[in-house]
């Protein structure tokens, strides 16, 4: 398959964007969720990195680029109907979350409530320089 054929596989939404998960290669854990555009996908095929579209922001987004903590693809995959994607991937720096967490997923639901389960393991203003 060329470049083309394996964007062309891919079932994009009406925005043009597809959900893609990314999973922590040697534990299964998920680390997080986002979105790609075709030039996200491609980008993230050919650099061997996690690059996203950033919906808020309406640009490319290299996960990492500001924070150091780079995703580095080791597989990927689509589901049946091709509509979402699976990055197998080793999250540099052990911090995939913004909010400075292992992953995005630390609420759980206990006793109806939302409760946090998984430590800060470093301050977002210390990632990001804000604060």
């Amino acid at each position: 398959m060329n470049d083309s054929e394996i964007l062309d596989a891919i079932q994009w939404n009406a925005d043009g964007l597809v959900p893609a998960i990314a999973q922590e290669h040697d534990t299964g854990k998920v680390l997080m969720v986002a979105w790609m555009n075709r030039e996200a996908l491609a980008l993230t095929i050919s650099e061997g990195r996690a690059i996203y579209w950033s919906r808020s922001r309406r640009k490319l987004w290299r996960k990492g680029e500001e924070s150091g903590h780079v995703q580095t693809l080791r597989e990927i995959r689509i589901d049946c109907d091709a509509d979402v994607v699976l990055m197998q991937v080793e999250q540099i720096g052990g911090i995939a979350c913004h909010t400075g967490r292992h992953n995005c997923f630390y609420r759980r639901l206990e006793n109806g409530r939302w409760e946090e389960v998984e430590p800060v393991l470093k301050d977002a203003s210390e990632i990001y320089g804000r604060g």
